[in-house]
Protein backbone atom coordinates (compact mmCIF):
# COMPACT_ATOMS: atom_id res chain seq x y z
CA UNK A 1 0.00 0.00 0.00
CA UNK A 2 1.35 3.57 -0.34
CA UNK A 3 2.12 6.16 2.63
CA UNK A 4 -0.97 6.46 5.16
CA UNK A 5 -1.26 10.30 2.94
CA UNK A 6 -1.96 8.81 -0.07
CA UNK A 7 -4.09 5.59 0.69
CA UNK A 8 -6.10 6.21 3.80
CA UNK A 9 -9.81 5.38 3.34
CA UNK A 10 -12.83 6.32 4.75
CA UNK A 11 -16.11 4.01 3.51
CA UNK A 12 -19.81 3.90 4.58
CA UNK A 13 -22.41 1.60 2.93
CA UNK A 14 -24.33 3.91 0.76
CA UNK A 15 -21.31 6.06 -0.35
CA UNK A 16 -17.60 6.05 -0.05
CA UNK A 17 -15.40 8.94 0.86
CA UNK A 18 -11.75 9.62 -0.34
CA UNK A 19 -9.38 11.32 1.14
CA UNK A 20 -6.62 13.57 -1.21
CA UNK A 21 -3.98 11.79 -3.60
CA UNK A 22 -0.25 12.87 -4.41
CA UNK A 23 1.35 13.55 -7.52
CA UNK A 24 0.03 12.16 -10.51
CA UNK A 25 -1.29 9.09 -9.09
CA UNK A 26 -5.87 9.73 -8.91
CA UNK A 27 -5.43 13.32 -7.32
CA UNK A 28 -9.32 13.30 -6.34
CA UNK A 29 -9.73 12.80 -2.81
CA UNK A 30 -12.99 10.80 -3.97
CA UNK A 31 -11.28 8.02 -6.68
CA UNK A 32 -9.23 6.03 -3.94
CA UNK A 33 -10.70 2.83 -2.75
CA UNK A 34 -9.23 0.16 -0.34
CA UNK A 35 -8.52 -3.32 -0.74
CA UNK A 36 -11.26 -6.12 -0.18
CA UNK A 37 -8.99 -7.83 2.42
CA UNK A 38 -10.12 -10.75 4.16
CA UNK A 39 -13.84 -10.32 3.13
CA UNK A 40 -13.75 -11.44 -0.08
CA UNK A 41 -14.60 -9.17 -3.39
CA UNK A 42 -18.18 -8.01 -3.10
CA UNK A 43 -19.94 -6.21 -6.21
CA UNK A 44 -22.83 -3.72 -5.56
CA UNK A 45 -25.11 -2.07 -8.64
CA UNK A 46 -24.70 1.15 -9.75
CA UNK A 47 -28.36 2.26 -8.53
CA UNK A 48 -27.98 0.47 -5.19
CA UNK A 49 -30.90 -2.04 -5.40
CA UNK A 50 -29.42 -4.72 -5.18
CA UNK A 51 -27.96 -7.52 -2.40
CA UNK A 52 -23.71 -7.63 -2.44
CA UNK A 53 -23.02 -10.30 -4.85
CA UNK A 54 -19.69 -12.35 -5.56
CA UNK A 55 -18.07 -13.26 -8.47
CA UNK A 56 -20.11 -16.07 -9.81
CA UNK A 57 -23.20 -15.01 -9.04
CA UNK A 58 -22.93 -11.50 -11.05
CA UNK A 59 -21.28 -13.47 -14.01
CA UNK A 60 -24.58 -15.59 -15.01
CA UNK A 61 -26.66 -12.32 -14.04
CA UNK A 62 -25.53 -9.14 -16.67
CA UNK A 63 -27.31 -6.19 -15.29
CA UNK A 64 -28.77 -6.36 -11.98
CA UNK A 65 -32.15 -6.36 -10.90
CA UNK A 66 -32.67 -2.56 -10.39
CA UNK A 67 -31.74 -2.60 -13.67
CA UNK A 68 -27.86 -1.33 -12.61
CA UNK A 69 -24.85 -2.43 -13.41
CA UNK A 70 -22.61 -3.92 -11.15
CA UNK A 71 -19.34 -2.98 -9.82
CA UNK A 72 -16.90 -3.78 -7.32
CA UNK A 73 -17.52 -3.10 -3.76
CA UNK A 74 -13.90 -1.30 -3.88
CA UNK A 75 -11.12 -1.72 -6.55
CA UNK A 76 -8.36 -3.89 -5.54
CA UNK A 77 -4.99 -2.81 -5.24
CA UNK A 78 -2.06 -4.31 -8.41
CA UNK A 79 1.07 -5.77 -7.43
CA UNK A 80 3.34 -4.21 -10.09
CA UNK A 81 6.41 -5.79 -8.73
CA UNK A 82 5.47 -9.34 -8.82
CA UNK A 83 3.77 -9.41 -11.67
CA UNK A 84 6.09 -7.54 -14.11
CA UNK A 85 7.72 -10.73 -15.51
CA UNK A 86 4.69 -12.97 -15.74
CA UNK A 87 3.31 -14.45 -19.07
CA UNK A 88 0.12 -13.32 -20.23
CA UNK A 89 -1.86 -16.59 -18.54
CA UNK A 90 -0.50 -16.24 -15.57
CA UNK A 91 -0.74 -12.29 -15.30
CA UNK A 92 -4.85 -13.01 -16.00
CA UNK A 93 -4.88 -15.36 -13.06
CA UNK A 94 -3.32 -12.71 -10.99
CA UNK A 95 -5.64 -9.71 -11.83
CA UNK A 96 -9.00 -11.86 -12.61
CA UNK A 97 -8.42 -13.77 -8.99
CA UNK A 98 -8.59 -10.49 -7.50
CA UNK A 99 -12.31 -9.62 -9.14
CA UNK A 100 -13.33 -13.43 -8.55
CA UNK A 101 -12.20 -14.65 -5.67
CA UNK A 102 -14.62 -17.35 -4.27
CA UNK A 103 -13.76 -19.27 -7.45
CA UNK A 104 -10.86 -21.88 -6.16
CA UNK A 105 -7.34 -20.66 -6.84
CA UNK A 106 -6.15 -23.87 -8.92
CA UNK A 107 -9.72 -23.84 -10.87
CA UNK A 108 -9.23 -20.57 -11.65
CA UNK A 109 -5.76 -20.63 -12.79
CA UNK A 110 -6.16 -24.09 -14.74
CA UNK A 111 -9.14 -21.67 -16.70
CA UNK A 112 -7.20 -19.09 -17.35
CA UNK A 113 -4.30 -21.82 -19.02
CA UNK A 114 -7.32 -22.89 -21.35
CA UNK A 115 -8.11 -19.03 -22.17
CA UNK A 116 -4.82 -17.71 -23.04
CA UNK A 117 -2.83 -20.21 -25.39
CA UNK A 118 -0.51 -20.04 -28.57
CA UNK A 119 -3.23 -22.40 -30.20
CA UNK A 120 -6.04 -20.18 -29.79
CA UNK A 121 -4.25 -16.90 -30.36
CA UNK A 122 -1.25 -17.89 -32.47
CA UNK A 123 1.45 -16.89 -30.81
CA UNK A 124 3.21 -17.52 -26.93
CA UNK A 125 3.10 -13.99 -25.95
CA UNK A 126 -0.62 -13.80 -26.58
CA UNK A 127 -1.12 -10.10 -27.08
CA UNK A 128 2.49 -8.85 -29.08
CA UNK A 129 3.27 -5.34 -28.74
CA UNK A 130 4.62 -3.40 -32.49
CA UNK A 131 6.72 -0.54 -32.19
CA UNK A 132 6.17 1.81 -34.57
CA UNK A 133 9.10 4.48 -33.39
CA UNK A 134 10.30 4.53 -30.39
CA UNK A 135 7.71 6.03 -28.02
CA UNK A 136 4.64 4.90 -30.31
CA UNK A 137 3.40 1.16 -30.22
CA UNK A 138 0.55 -0.66 -30.92
CA UNK A 139 -0.73 -3.78 -28.73
CA UNK A 140 -1.92 -5.95 -31.32
CA UNK A 141 -5.40 -7.29 -29.01
CA UNK A 142 -6.77 -9.17 -32.82
CA UNK A 143 -4.84 -12.29 -32.75
CA UNK A 144 -7.50 -14.31 -31.47
CA UNK A 145 -10.23 -16.63 -33.62
CA UNK A 146 -12.58 -13.94 -34.55
CA UNK A 147 -10.06 -11.40 -35.69
CA UNK A 148 -11.01 -8.85 -33.06
CA UNK A 149 -10.35 -7.55 -29.18
CA UNK A 150 -13.40 -8.74 -27.71
CA UNK A 151 -12.08 -12.36 -28.12
CA UNK A 152 -9.47 -11.55 -25.27
CA UNK A 153 -12.43 -11.34 -22.54
CA UNK A 154 -14.77 -13.50 -24.69
CA UNK A 155 -12.44 -16.66 -24.35
CA UNK A 156 -12.00 -16.26 -20.95
CA UNK A 157 -15.71 -15.91 -20.04
CA UNK A 158 -17.14 -18.95 -22.11
CA UNK A 159 -14.43 -21.27 -20.03
CA UNK A 160 -16.37 -18.96 -16.87
CA UNK A 161 -19.49 -19.87 -17.90
CA UNK A 162 -19.13 -23.38 -18.62
CA UNK A 163 -17.15 -24.01 -15.10
CA UNK A 164 -20.25 -22.00 -13.23
CA UNK A 165 -22.81 -23.89 -14.55
CA UNK A 166 -21.52 -27.53 -14.45
CA UNK A 167 -20.35 -26.80 -10.87
CA UNK A 168 -24.21 -25.53 -10.00
CA UNK A 169 -26.39 -28.00 -12.89
CA UNK A 170 -27.70 -24.82 -14.76
CA UNK A 171 -28.19 -23.69 -18.38
CA UNK A 172 -27.79 -19.99 -19.68
CA UNK A 173 -29.83 -18.54 -22.11
CA UNK A 174 -27.11 -15.79 -23.01
CA UNK A 175 -28.79 -12.63 -25.12
CA UNK A 176 -26.61 -10.01 -26.48
CA UNK A 177 -26.27 -7.39 -28.80
CA UNK A 178 -22.96 -6.58 -31.36
CA UNK A 179 -22.05 -3.81 -33.42
CA UNK A 180 -20.18 -6.44 -35.50
CA UNK A 181 -16.92 -7.82 -33.39
CA UNK A 182 -18.65 -8.93 -29.92
CA UNK A 183 -21.09 -11.42 -31.57
CA UNK A 184 -18.97 -12.99 -33.76
CA UNK A 185 -16.73 -13.42 -30.02
CA UNK A 186 -19.30 -14.53 -28.04
CA UNK A 187 -20.60 -17.24 -31.08
CA UNK A 188 -17.10 -18.43 -31.40
CA UNK A 189 -16.27 -18.70 -27.87
CA UNK A 190 -19.67 -20.43 -26.67
CA UNK A 191 -20.45 -22.65 -29.56
CA UNK A 192 -20.70 -26.64 -28.46
CA UNK A 193 -20.24 -25.23 -24.82
CA UNK A 194 -22.85 -27.38 -22.83
CA UNK A 195 -25.73 -25.84 -21.59
CA UNK A 196 -25.20 -22.62 -23.73
CA UNK A 197 -27.51 -20.78 -25.69
CA UNK A 198 -26.65 -17.57 -27.44
CA UNK A 199 -29.14 -15.47 -28.78
CA UNK A 200 -27.29 -12.40 -30.75
CA UNK A 201 -28.98 -9.33 -32.45
CA UNK A 202 -27.16 -7.60 -34.34
CA UNK A 203 -28.50 -4.53 -36.66
CA UNK A 204 -29.33 -5.00 -40.11
CA UNK A 205 -27.02 -3.33 -42.96
CA UNK A 206 -24.78 -2.05 -40.32
CA UNK A 207 -21.70 -4.66 -40.33
CA UNK A 208 -18.90 -4.92 -43.33
CA UNK A 209 -19.44 -8.37 -45.00
CA UNK A 210 -17.10 -9.65 -43.08
CA UNK A 211 -18.62 -9.43 -39.70
CA UNK A 212 -21.91 -10.21 -41.19
CA UNK A 213 -20.83 -13.64 -42.77
CA UNK A 214 -18.79 -14.78 -39.74
CA UNK A 215 -21.65 -14.70 -37.53
CA UNK A 216 -23.98 -15.90 -40.27
CA UNK A 217 -22.64 -18.82 -41.41
CA UNK A 218 -21.92 -19.93 -38.08
CA UNK A 219 -24.16 -23.93 -38.11
CA UNK A 220 -23.80 -24.80 -34.85
CA UNK A 221 -26.95 -25.63 -32.86
CA UNK A 222 -26.97 -23.54 -29.85
CA UNK A 223 -26.10 -20.18 -31.85
CA UNK A 224 -28.97 -18.07 -33.09
CA UNK A 225 -28.96 -15.16 -34.85
CA UNK A 226 -31.39 -12.37 -35.12
CA UNK A 227 -30.76 -9.43 -37.56
CA UNK A 228 -32.67 -6.10 -36.33
CA UNK A 229 -34.06 -3.79 -38.51
CA UNK A 230 -32.53 -1.12 -36.89
CA UNK A 231 -29.49 0.45 -35.86
CA UNK A 232 -27.35 -1.24 -32.48
CA UNK A 233 -28.88 0.93 -30.07
CA UNK A 234 -32.06 -0.32 -30.45
CA UNK A 235 -30.43 -4.16 -30.41
CA UNK A 236 -28.90 -2.68 -26.93
CA UNK A 237 -32.24 -1.28 -25.56
CA UNK A 238 -33.91 -5.03 -26.29
CA UNK A 239 -31.48 -6.64 -24.28
CA UNK A 240 -32.10 -4.00 -21.48
CA UNK A 241 -35.72 -4.62 -21.51
CA UNK A 242 -35.45 -8.44 -21.98
CA UNK A 243 -33.21 -8.08 -18.50
CA UNK A 244 -35.59 -5.72 -16.74
CA UNK A 245 -38.61 -8.03 -17.08
CA UNK A 246 -37.23 -10.56 -13.57
CA UNK A 247 -39.61 -12.87 -14.15
CA UNK A 248 -39.19 -14.25 -17.73
CA UNK A 249 -35.25 -13.86 -17.15
CA UNK A 250 -35.49 -15.82 -14.02
CA UNK A 251 -37.59 -18.35 -15.56
CA UNK A 252 -35.21 -18.25 -18.77
CA UNK A 253 -31.95 -18.56 -17.24
CA UNK A 254 -31.22 -15.00 -19.63
CA UNK A 255 -27.44 -14.29 -19.53
CA UNK A 256 -25.17 -11.62 -20.61
CA UNK A 257 -22.10 -11.17 -22.55
CA UNK A 258 -22.25 -7.68 -23.80
CA UNK A 259 -19.66 -5.36 -21.96
CA UNK A 260 -22.90 -4.96 -19.35
CA UNK A 261 -21.14 -8.00 -17.54
CA UNK A 262 -18.48 -7.61 -15.35
CA UNK A 263 -16.33 -9.92 -16.54
CA UNK A 264 -15.68 -8.64 -19.73
CA UNK A 265 -14.10 -6.06 -18.17
CA UNK A 266 -12.46 -8.12 -15.70
CA UNK A 267 -10.87 -9.85 -18.19
CA UNK A 268 -9.77 -6.92 -20.65
CA UNK A 269 -7.88 -4.99 -17.12
CA UNK A 270 -5.15 -8.06 -18.14
CA UNK A 271 -3.77 -6.69 -21.30
CA UNK A 272 -3.56 -3.10 -19.89
CA UNK A 273 -0.69 -4.18 -17.13
CA UNK A 274 0.77 -6.45 -19.91
CA UNK A 275 1.14 -3.64 -22.24
CA UNK A 276 2.40 -1.27 -19.46
CA UNK A 277 4.73 -3.92 -18.44
CA UNK A 278 6.26 -4.31 -22.26
CA UNK A 279 7.16 -0.91 -22.91
CA UNK A 280 8.84 -0.08 -19.59
CA UNK A 281 11.57 -0.93 -17.35
CA UNK A 282 10.41 0.10 -13.88
CA UNK A 283 7.38 0.70 -12.21
CA UNK A 284 7.81 4.17 -11.60
CA UNK A 285 7.30 5.30 -15.42
CA UNK A 286 4.25 6.39 -16.52
CA UNK A 287 2.60 5.53 -20.08
CA UNK A 288 -0.51 7.18 -21.90
CA UNK A 289 -3.06 4.65 -23.69
CA UNK A 290 -5.27 5.47 -26.73
CA UNK A 291 -8.17 3.61 -27.07
CA UNK A 292 -11.18 4.01 -30.32
CA UNK A 293 -14.26 3.56 -28.04
CA UNK A 294 -18.23 2.92 -28.55
CA UNK A 295 -19.53 1.07 -25.72
CA UNK A 296 -16.86 2.61 -23.21
CA UNK A 297 -16.27 -1.57 -21.71
CA UNK A 298 -12.36 -1.25 -23.22
CA UNK A 299 -11.74 2.18 -22.40
CA UNK A 300 -13.63 1.61 -18.93
CA UNK A 301 -10.92 -1.39 -18.52
CA UNK A 302 -8.01 0.57 -18.43
CA UNK A 303 -10.07 3.41 -16.10
CA UNK A 304 -10.18 0.52 -13.45
CA UNK A 305 -6.18 -0.70 -14.11
CA UNK A 306 -5.31 3.32 -13.11
CA UNK A 307 -7.74 3.43 -10.38
CA UNK A 308 -5.66 -0.22 -9.32
CA UNK A 309 -2.48 1.71 -9.04
CA UNK A 310 -1.07 1.32 -12.81
CA UNK A 311 1.00 4.38 -13.50
CA UNK A 312 -1.78 5.58 -16.54
CA UNK A 313 -1.23 9.19 -17.75
CA UNK A 314 -3.84 9.90 -20.00
CA UNK A 315 -6.55 7.12 -21.58
CA UNK A 316 -7.40 8.89 -24.70
CA UNK A 317 -10.47 7.92 -25.86
CA UNK A 318 -10.94 8.10 -29.85
CA UNK A 319 -14.51 8.13 -31.56
CA UNK A 320 -15.74 8.43 -35.13
CA UNK A 321 -18.25 10.52 -36.09
CA UNK A 322 -20.89 9.37 -33.74
CA UNK A 323 -19.33 11.28 -30.96
CA UNK A 324 -21.12 11.49 -28.02
CA UNK A 325 -18.03 9.97 -25.77
CA UNK A 326 -16.06 13.31 -27.21
CA UNK A 327 -18.44 15.65 -26.70
CA UNK A 328 -19.02 14.54 -22.97
CA UNK A 329 -15.27 14.78 -22.13
CA UNK A 330 -15.10 17.68 -23.84
CA UNK A 331 -17.97 19.70 -22.50
CA UNK A 332 -19.71 17.76 -19.94
CA UNK A 333 -22.67 16.86 -21.82
CA UNK A 334 -23.75 13.70 -22.32
CA UNK A 335 -26.44 13.50 -25.15
CA UNK A 336 -27.96 9.97 -26.59
CA UNK A 337 -28.81 10.45 -30.75
CA UNK A 338 -32.21 8.90 -32.06
CA UNK A 339 -31.77 5.98 -34.01
CA UNK A 340 -31.73 8.43 -37.57
CA UNK A 341 -29.33 10.57 -36.07
CA UNK A 342 -26.54 7.47 -35.55
CA UNK A 343 -24.16 7.47 -38.66
CA UNK A 344 -23.35 4.20 -40.73
CA UNK A 345 -19.55 4.56 -40.74
CA UNK A 346 -16.42 2.97 -42.53
CA UNK A 347 -15.86 2.03 -38.40
CA UNK A 348 -18.81 0.17 -37.94
CA UNK A 349 -18.22 -1.30 -33.92
CA UNK A 350 -18.09 2.34 -32.81
CA UNK A 351 -21.85 3.51 -34.48
CA UNK A 352 -23.17 3.80 -30.85
CA UNK A 353 -24.66 6.39 -29.08
CA UNK A 354 -25.74 4.80 -25.57
CA UNK A 355 -22.56 3.51 -24.51
CA UNK A 356 -23.43 1.27 -21.87
CA UNK A 357 -20.31 1.53 -19.58
CA UNK A 358 -20.57 4.67 -19.00
CA UNK A 359 -22.75 4.59 -16.41
CA UNK A 360 -20.03 2.38 -13.89
CA UNK A 361 -17.90 5.74 -14.99
CA UNK A 362 -20.36 8.28 -14.41
CA UNK A 363 -21.06 6.17 -10.90
CA UNK A 364 -17.48 6.85 -9.92
CA UNK A 365 -18.02 10.57 -11.01
CA UNK A 366 -20.55 11.26 -8.54
CA UNK A 367 -18.76 9.35 -5.19
CA UNK A 368 -20.08 6.21 -5.76
CA UNK A 369 -23.98 7.68 -4.55
CA UNK A 370 -26.58 5.94 -6.18
CA UNK A 371 -29.27 8.36 -5.42
CA UNK A 372 -27.65 11.02 -7.94
CA UNK A 373 -26.50 8.38 -10.38
CA UNK A 374 -30.20 7.52 -10.53
CA UNK A 375 -31.70 11.13 -10.77
CA UNK A 376 -29.32 11.15 -13.66
CA UNK A 377 -30.11 8.40 -15.79
CA UNK A 378 -33.98 9.13 -14.78
CA UNK A 379 -33.18 12.26 -16.90
CA UNK A 380 -31.24 10.72 -19.35
CA UNK A 381 -34.14 8.02 -20.24
CA UNK A 382 -36.66 11.40 -20.22
CA UNK A 383 -34.98 13.83 -22.12
CA UNK A 384 -31.88 12.07 -23.74
CA UNK A 385 -29.46 14.05 -22.13
CA UNK A 386 -27.74 14.43 -18.83
CA UNK A 387 -25.27 18.20 -18.44
CA UNK A 388 -22.73 17.73 -15.55
CA UNK A 389 -20.95 20.99 -17.01
CA UNK A 390 -20.32 23.01 -14.37
CA UNK A 391 -21.23 20.55 -11.65
CA UNK A 392 -18.70 18.94 -9.08
CA UNK A 393 -18.41 15.77 -11.21
CA UNK A 394 -17.38 16.73 -13.94
CA UNK A 395 -14.62 19.19 -12.46
CA UNK A 396 -13.79 15.35 -11.31
CA UNK A 397 -12.54 14.16 -14.83
CA UNK A 398 -9.28 15.10 -15.31
CA UNK A 399 -8.20 13.44 -12.41
CA UNK A 400 -9.48 10.32 -13.89
CA UNK A 401 -6.78 10.72 -16.80
CA UNK A 402 -9.48 11.19 -20.16
CA UNK A 403 -8.89 12.89 -22.53
CA UNK A 404 -10.93 12.74 -25.82
CA UNK A 405 -10.81 13.46 -29.98
CA UNK A 406 -13.25 12.61 -33.07
CA UNK A 407 -12.00 11.03 -36.58
CA UNK A 408 -13.75 11.09 -39.67
CA UNK A 409 -14.12 8.59 -42.67
CA UNK A 410 -11.29 10.80 -44.42
CA UNK A 411 -9.35 10.80 -41.33
CA UNK A 412 -9.03 7.15 -41.55
CA UNK A 413 -8.67 6.82 -44.85
CA UNK A 414 -5.08 8.76 -44.31
CA UNK A 415 -4.20 7.52 -41.13
CA UNK A 416 -4.49 3.65 -42.43
CA UNK A 417 -2.12 5.08 -45.25
CA UNK A 418 0.34 7.17 -43.20
CA UNK A 419 0.74 4.29 -41.01
CA UNK A 420 1.72 1.87 -43.74
CA UNK A 421 3.41 4.22 -45.55
CA UNK A 422 5.61 5.39 -42.45
CA UNK A 423 5.68 1.61 -40.53
CA UNK A 424 4.82 -0.51 -43.19
CA UNK A 425 2.20 -1.43 -41.03
CA UNK A 426 -1.40 -2.09 -41.77
CA UNK A 427 -4.44 -1.43 -39.33
CA UNK A 428 -7.86 -1.25 -39.61
CA UNK A 429 -10.09 1.63 -39.19
CA UNK A 430 -11.19 1.41 -35.91
CA UNK A 431 -7.51 1.03 -34.97
CA UNK A 432 -6.90 4.09 -37.66
CA UNK A 433 -9.52 6.05 -35.18
CA UNK A 434 -7.64 5.37 -32.65
CA UNK A 435 -3.98 6.57 -33.99
CA UNK A 436 -5.43 9.64 -35.41
CA UNK A 437 -6.39 10.81 -31.98
CA UNK A 438 -3.53 9.40 -30.07
CA UNK A 439 -0.89 11.33 -31.98
CA UNK A 440 -2.90 14.81 -31.05
CA UNK A 441 -2.04 14.28 -27.49
CA UNK A 442 1.18 12.80 -27.33
CA UNK A 443 3.63 14.03 -25.20
CA UNK A 444 7.58 13.64 -25.32
CA UNK A 445 8.67 11.53 -22.69
CA UNK A 446 5.47 9.20 -22.11
CA UNK A 447 5.26 6.20 -24.24
CA UNK A 448 2.04 5.73 -25.89
CA UNK A 449 0.23 2.70 -25.99
CA UNK A 450 -2.87 2.40 -29.31
CA UNK A 451 -4.93 -0.21 -28.67
CA UNK A 452 -4.90 -2.45 -32.51
CA UNK A 453 -8.49 -3.49 -32.09
CA UNK A 454 -9.47 -6.05 -35.03
CA UNK A 455 -7.65 -7.34 -38.53
CA UNK A 456 -7.71 -5.00 -41.48
CA UNK A 457 -8.99 -8.02 -42.96
CA UNK A 458 -12.72 -7.22 -41.62
CA UNK A 459 -12.64 -3.94 -43.28
CA UNK A 460 -11.31 -4.81 -46.87
CA UNK A 461 -13.97 -1.66 -48.50
CA UNK A 462 -11.74 0.84 -46.71
CA UNK A 463 -8.38 -0.65 -47.20
CA UNK A 464 -8.82 -1.09 -51.29
CA UNK A 465 -9.80 3.16 -50.70
CA UNK A 466 -6.85 3.74 -48.84
CA UNK A 467 -4.35 1.35 -50.65
CA UNK A 468 -5.83 0.28 -53.71
CA UNK A 469 -5.17 -3.37 -52.24
CA UNK A 470 -6.91 -5.75 -50.55
CA UNK A 471 -5.56 -6.76 -46.88
CA UNK A 472 -4.23 -10.38 -46.59
CA UNK A 473 -6.73 -12.73 -45.24
CA UNK A 474 -5.77 -15.42 -42.39
CA UNK A 475 -5.90 -19.15 -43.05
CA UNK A 476 -9.48 -20.42 -43.12
CA UNK A 477 -10.84 -17.41 -44.08
CA UNK A 478 -10.68 -17.04 -47.55
CA UNK A 479 -14.33 -18.24 -48.75
CA UNK A 480 -16.23 -16.66 -45.41
CA UNK A 481 -18.78 -14.37 -47.50
CA UNK A 482 -19.66 -17.20 -49.94
CA UNK A 483 -20.56 -19.83 -46.99
CA UNK A 484 -24.08 -20.55 -46.51
CA UNK A 485 -25.87 -18.36 -43.90
CA UNK A 486 -28.00 -18.83 -40.96
CA UNK A 487 -29.88 -16.07 -39.45
CA UNK A 488 -33.79 -14.40 -39.26
CA UNK A 489 -34.53 -10.95 -39.64
CA UNK A 490 -36.68 -9.32 -36.72
CA UNK A 491 -38.37 -6.17 -35.82
CA UNK A 492 -36.90 -4.18 -32.66
CA UNK A 493 -39.19 -5.82 -30.41
CA UNK A 494 -38.92 -7.08 -26.94
CA UNK A 495 -41.79 -8.94 -27.17
CA UNK A 496 -40.90 -10.85 -30.30
CA UNK A 497 -37.30 -11.39 -28.92
CA UNK A 498 -38.89 -13.14 -25.68
CA UNK A 499 -41.01 -15.43 -28.32
CA UNK A 500 -38.47 -15.94 -30.10
CA UNK A 501 -36.62 -17.23 -27.11
CA UNK A 502 -39.11 -19.66 -25.84
CA UNK A 503 -39.61 -21.34 -28.81
CA UNK A 504 -36.12 -22.39 -29.40
CA UNK A 505 -35.37 -23.47 -25.82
Amino acid sequence: MRSSENSRVFQSRSKIKFVREADWFLRAEWLRTRCHGDFGMKYVSTRGGAQHQRFTDILLEGLAPDGGLYVPEAYPRADLEAWRDLGYGALAFEILHLFADDIPSDELRALTSLAYTKEVFGTDEVVPLRTLEPGLHLLALSNGPTLAFKDMAMQMLGHLFEYVLAKRGQVLNILGATSGDTGSAAEYAMRGKKGIRVFMLSPRGRMSAFQRAQMYSLQDANIFNLEVNGVFDDCQDIVKTVNADATFKARFRIGAVNSINWARVAAQIVYYFWGYFRVTRSNAEQVSFAVPSGNFGNIHAGYVARCMGLPIKRLILATNENDVLDEFFRTGRYRVRGSTEVKATSSPSMDISKASNFERYVFDLTGRDPARLKELWRRLDREGIIDLSGTAEFTRVPATGFVSGSSTHADRIATIRRVFERYGRLVDTHTADGVKVCLEFREPGVPLICLETAQPAKFAEAIRESLGREPERPGGYEDLERRPERFEVIEPDAESVKRYIVAHC
